[in-house]
């Protein structure tokens, strides 16, 4: 079957870029030009529609630490899978159905999320090497020492599945960990990690475009984002790139849990999250879909689970 034809999640096409795709740091991915595609898969709420809508208070994580009010978002900011009908709630129903510390609403598709097996596979270092059985698989991508390799010990509940370090750019290969025998958790290198020798960085680079290009059966890209500093530029470039290339992602919001103003260059994770979103907004039509997390905490642990159970079964299905 030809990638065309194979059931992927894709955003919306990107509106106007607000930032330069040639930066030093991201050149190696060579963006190209919007082009015009179909509608997607999945679908989000139509802005004429919902205009008048007043914001909705979004749930938190139940952590005690964290007693600020809740963050409020738009109903054309949700995200609404497909074949999920939002139009006979309420604001109280529809809150009750929207994923803790995100824009996600929870569809019929979400069942079967609870982790009770996790096992190293392999690593490659080709797409054409990586395993060939036609599981569905979600690959985790980020900043060098965004917490990636945490945070999927965190969705296994297991302390060193993945390998973890305090030195940036442990993770060289295209990791696969495959779970209840079903479905596949990628775990991919860091970006942004100037340390690391020249060459590696190519090669890195190569094989971890080639996989999100034509990998065809990666159901989603979670771009892992560090919400306890403000917005990086690398972070707003890769972001751009996935949307461009029409490649599906989610945006996963990390160390959530790190609350003191001077360590977060003044501001809390929840104003850096809203800052990184209004500069998405710049070159994408509609609000990608996103979670707030904690390693330390367990906080979005679940919510990840479930949003990619969502995804996973659609999928499947389609």
């Amino acid at each position: 079957m030809i990638l065309a034809q194979l059931p992927r999640f894709h955003l919306s096409i990107l509106a106007r870029p607000s930032f330069s795709l040639s930066s030093s740091h991201f050149n190696f991915l060579n963006p190209k030009p919007p082009v015009t595609v179909a509608r997607n898969l999945f679908s989000f709420a139509s802005k004429s529609n919902l205009a008048t809508v007043e914001p909705i208070p979004l749930p938190v994580s139940d952590s005690s630490d964290l007693d600020d009010a809740p963050v409020e978002i738009s109903l054309d900011k949700l995200f609404i899978p497909p074949e999920t009908d939002v139009s006979g709630d309420d604001s109280a129903s529809l809150t009750a159905r929207i994923l803790k510390g995100s824009n996600i609403v929870l569809s019929k598709y979400a069942r079967d999320a609870q982790v009770v097996q996790a096992d190293y596979v392999k690593s490659s270092v080709k797409t054409e090497d990586c395993p060939a059985d036609g599981l569905p698989e979600f690959a985790l991508v980020g900043r060098s020492n965004v917490g990636k390799s945490s945070l999927l010990n965190s969705l296994v509940r297991r302390k060193r599945l993945a390998l973890t370090s305090k030195k940036p750019g442990k993770t060289q290969c295209i990791n696969h960990f495959r779970i209840n025998d079903k479905w596949y958790l990628v775990d991919l290198p860091g970006y942004g990690y100037a340390s690391a020798p020249h060459e590696l960085k190519q090669d890195w680079n190569k094989f971890t475009k080639d996989y999100f290009l034509n990998r065809s059966t990666l159901v989603s890209v979670f771009l892992l984002v560090d919400a306890s500093i403000p917005v990086k530029q690398i972070d707003l470039d890769y972001a751009s790139w996935l949307g461009q290339n029409q490649v599906p992602m989610t945006m996963i919001f990390t160390k959530c849990d790190k609350r003191k103003k001077k360590k977060n260059g003044g501001k809390r994770p929840e104003e850096n999250i809203k800052e990184f979103q209004d500069l998405i907004q710049g070159f994408f039509e509609t609000t990608p879909p996103w979670i707030m997390t904690s390693s330390v905490t367990n906080q979005g642990r679940d919510e990840i689970l479930l949003h990619m159970a969502q995804l996973r079964n659609y999928w499947l299905k389609h």
